[in-house]
């Protein structure tokens, strides 16, 4: 007897790569290739997910105090301008340093937003991460935080919905009271005591006004100066070399250049300060440095054999923090 054939279904028709939604990674593709979503457009996206994006905030205005904020400042928020306006009910967006219970975002009772920098997020585009948090935060219900989830390969980022003609303007604070603005009373219990660990734990640190993105700091045993910078990292580094070599990178007597961070695709360079020397103290050795820096900047001589010794210097105190 003659072997039946197995009947085929018929294939379903696909669609569009633009067109698929996502799925869990173990249910069949939407796009109809009879393959698990993980193995077929899956892969795409999830790549294009977890890929890391050097320089999340490039483009927004004060991409160097984005940076600051992220890595290095405690206690800090920034009102933030949507494209388009607001919806109705919400009267303002605030980005925060930190939120309760590492909140990514809270919509609270009378329907303003505060949407928090610090977190761990799903991808490696910082900016996409928060921007989908935003947009979320912006439709909950008022009076409830905002959960983590993972974020759409395909969708907008913080340079998308913010107005990037509005200046970003952070305001340092002592503490996290801005979390309960009525009274810390009437905070929930949970509330309260992380706000009492989060206030232990803050590092006093100030901003500097007569110089971009330069924040001092107090530690118990030496005062810092952490400056977020803008230049090219190989440009910034010889201009620092050149500097330091002439014994002129310091801001002043018992202060020294000691190395810097690598942040989100830009360079922070970091002085130790002395315990005494508080930040209107930095203010104009700050400013005096940055001109000397600008000079530095703008020449291409080749670097002599001292300039290149303090250059390796620099780059051996380097650490990257993201």
């Amino acid at each position: 007897m003659a072997k039946k054939r197995p009947q085929t279904k018929a294939a379903k028709p696909q669609i569009e790569s633009g067109e698929i939604p996502v799925v869990g990674a173990r249910e069949p593709c939407p796009c109809g290739s009879g393959r698990r979503y993980k193995a077929c457009h899956g892969r795409a996206a999830a790549h294009a997910v977890t890929e890391l994006v050097q320089r999340p905030f490039e483009g927004l205005p004060g991409e160097c105090d984005w940076v600051a904020l992220r890595e290095l400042v405690p206690a800090a928020t920034v009102e933030l301008t949507v494209k388009g306006g607001l919806p109705e009910g919400v009267p303002s967006v605030t980005l925060a340093t930190v939120l309760p219970m590492a909140w990514p975002a809270l919509r609270r009772e009378d329907g303003s937003v505060l949407l928090g920098l610090q977190n761990d997020t799903s991808s490696g585009d910082l900016s996409r991460d928060l921007a989908d948090t935003l947009r979320r935060a912006l439709s909950a219900e008022p009076g409830t935080p905002v959960a983590a989830q993972r974020v759409p390969a395909d969708g907008p980022r913080l340079q998308d919905l913010l107005d990037e003609s509005v200046a970003f303007a952070p305001v340092v604070h002592s503490g996290f009271e801005f979390w309960v603005p009525d009274s810390a009373e009437n905070a929930t219990p949970e509330v309260a005591a992380s706000l009492e660990r989060a206030n232990a734990a803050a590092i006093p640190t100030v901003k500097l006004s007569g110089v971009d993105a330069a924040y001092w700091c107090e530690t118990p045993e030496k005062n810092h100066l952490r400056w977020v910078m803008p230049h090219p990292e190989e440009q910034l580094l010889d201009a620092l070399a050149r500097l330091h070599a002439a014994g002129t990178s310091s801001l002043g007597e018992g202060t020294r250049l000691v190395g810097s961070f690598r942040a989100h695709g830009l360079m922070v360079p970091v002085w130790d300060l002395p315990s005494g020397m508080g930040a209107e103290e930095c203010e104009k050795p700050a400013a005096e440095l940055a001109e000397r820096l600008a000079k530095a900047l703008q020449t291409d001589a080749p670097l002599t054999a001292e300039e290149r010794r303090a250059r390796g210097g620099l780059t051996n105190r380097q650490v990257t923090l993201s």
